[in-house]
């Protein structure tokens, strides 16, 4: 997938999930925080089911190799379970404004993570394209001053949890962006839900319920299946950076449908993310390397290089999705670290 639409999936997915806060304002009112979430998470789901519908099969965890369930498995334990309840343990000892000062240490982690751990690697544009981001994120989120160590210590777990769930969740090639997308909003959204019910009393009613729902399938669903495939050839880091930017599309339409004011703070760190993903598109290495044999499934175009299985014209023209096979191959071209290109490189 071209570079520049893969970066505008992302985008896309960041404007999805930004419309969460401001549409969602009203809806705290009947719910708490994370009963909202839960339902937020459930319904992204609940969006997925018309492909689970015409294809019962597809969301039968068997059919997939190991190496992936487990990435799955992974994917949906640190990002669905341990980061909702480090969250949570951070928010009962500061004000969830402090707190969100904390939270820009997602890109961070996801970032050092890739780095060191999963071959997600950015380049000399990269480093500080993500510096920037990270300061534009401290500058938007700067309220009440940072929470106290102890609480600032569980939402960096959290963040870190993220982290991994971010690059677990771009290597995931062997289930449809829509399976991973219900298996992590069913079981995020049921952890969520099942704290907040813990927690508080459950007062809301079926109206609310159903527009929480309604919003969960755009700023949740469609926003994550975005997200993923832009994911599979961005890479964890680049489409997590790209991803941060959400809140600026929180604030835009709160703007135009809330009426609220963009405060001056709020321009400068708009101005330092503009810088940055004209720095972050611009991001890629040229060198020599190799691919081995494999078989996967992914999104993805003939013509770039790699994909050389036969098709009819007009499918091999356009994007689209099917398990094939891949043979060694040595060739040097710009690349950024998709499902193709997981490796090392010093350039």
């Amino acid at each position: 997938m071209k570079n520049h639409y893969a970066g505008f999936l992302a985008l896309a997915a960041a404007a999805c999930f930004g419309a969460v806060a401001p549409a969602s304002k009203l809806l705290l009112e009947e719910l708490s925080p994370f009963q909202l979430a839960g339902i937020l998470y459930l319904g992204a789901a609940v969006g997925m089911l018309p492909s689970l519908w015409r294809d019962p099969s597809c969301y039968l965890l068997p059919q997939v190799d190991r190496r992936n369930c487990q990435r799955l498995a992974g994917a949906v334990f640190c990002g669905g379970v341990l980061g909702p309840v480090f969250l949570l343990l951070g928010l009962q000892l500061a004000s969830a404004a402090s707190v969100a000062l904390w939270l820009p240490l997602e890109m961070l982690a996801t970032a050092i993570l890739g780095h060191f751990l999963f071959r997600d690697q950015l380049g000399r544009l990269g480093w500080p394209a993500a510096g920037i981001l990270f300061l534009a994120s401290l500058l938007l989120s700067w309220g009440e001053g940072a929470a106290g160590f102890q609480a600032g210590f569980w939402v960096a777990m959290a963040c870190l949890c993220w982290g991994i769930d971010n690059n677990l969740t771009a290597l995931i090639d062997g289930l449809r962006p829509t399976q991973v997308t219900f298996w992590k909003g069913g079981v995020a959204g049921t952890i969520n839900l099942s704290i907040g019910l813990i927690l508080e009393p459950w007062q809301a009613s079926g109206f609310t319920v159903i527009s929480a729902l309604g919003i969960g399938i755009i700023s949740y669903g469609v926003s994550l299946v975005l997200y993923i495939i832009a994911a599979q050839s961005l890479g964890a880091t680049r489409s997590q950076l790209l991803f941060s930017t959400s809140p600026y599309f929180g604030i835009g339409i709160a703007t135009l449908l809330l009426g609220e004011k963009i405060s001056f703070q709020q321009l400068i760190s708009m101005g330092l993310v503009a810088a940055s993903l004209g720095l972050l598109f611009q991001d890629q290495h040229d060198h020599e390397h190799e691919h081995l044999a494999t078989e996967h499934e992914h999104w993805h175009h003939h013509g770039d290089g790699h994909h050389e299985h036969v098709h009819s014209e007009f499918l091999s023209s356009t994007y689209h999705r099917h398990r094939h096979q891949h043979s060694p191959l040595v060739h040097s071209h710009p690349h950024l670290p998709d499902l193709h290109h997981r490796h090392s490189h010093t350039s």
